[in-house]
């Protein structure tokens, strides 16, 4: 077998989780700790309820979108769709003119 290719094994690498605990693992990891954000203690699998680890705040964000959104009134399409007759209906009355009567109009005001 060849030799000095295998990673020295650190035995006593102590792992500090974001909750608080601590505990000492081995590795061959050169560092003498190691921080991780979820550990057996604070681990939903492990505990049961519902944790939310959210270190880039997307989860903030996606509420604060939700927020904002249910904030904003939305037309539903029925609505649209009345405001654009309505607004068809009270246009000027030279839309509902025929071509027969725009070419005499013209003529007229030459």
């Amino acid at each position: 077998m060849k030799k000095d290719i295998h990673p020295k094994y650190n035995s006593n690498l102590k792992v500090v989780c974001s909750c608080g605990n601590t505990f000492v693992t081995g590795s061959t990891l050169e560092t003498d700790t190691l921080s991780v954000e979820l550990c057996s203690k604070c681990h939903p699998f492990y505990t049961g309820e519902q944790k939310i680890v959210d270190t880039e705040n997307v989860v903030k964000k996606f509420e604060e979108r939700a927020q904002k959104s249910a904030k904003m009134s939305f037309k539903s399409k029925r609505e649209k769709m009345a405001e654009r007759k309505a607004k068809k209906t009270t246009s000027s009355p030279s839309s509902n003119l025929t071509l027969k009567d725009m070419l005499a109009n013209a003529n007229i005001s030459k």
